[in-house]
């Protein structure tokens, strides 16, 4: 988990086209999180320098752009729940295969009954 206080938020103006607001707003949010200099263990910093993911620079900077809203809190909301749901994929740890474990099912254990077929 990304502490929130180490999070840079910066306003700018969105891309693409606009109506008469597009050059005054900045409405545009950019989330920038320093991995180097965060306060995450050594080890998570090291496997997330190493994912070839375009959203972290040479620097080692994660940056997220929110720009489909035009509303700043909007973005700026749609920023934190990518940020949120960004997981690394740290290795699981893997459980010890064993012997397989017996049936749930073991029948009735005895023979079933016949129909009594014509006579």
């Amino acid at each position: 988990m990304i502490p929130e206080s180490e999070v840079e938020i910066t306003a700018m103006r969105s891309q693409g086209a606009g109506g008469q607001n597009v050059n005054k707003v900045s409405s545009a949010i950019h989330l920038r999180f320093d991995i180097r200099r965060s306060s995450l263990p050594e080890d998570h910093k090291e496997r997330l320098l190493a994912l070839r993911d375009q959203r972290i620079t040479r620097n080692g900077v994660l940056v997220i752009k929110a720009q489909a809203h035009r509303s700043q809190d909007m973005n700026r909301a749609e920023a934190f729940g990518r940020r949120r749901s960004w997981s690394p994929p740290w290795p699981s740890r893997r459980r010890r295969a064993g012997p397989p474990g017996r049936p749930t099912d073991r029948g009735s254990g005895g023979l079933k009954p016949r129909a009594s077929g014509p006579k």
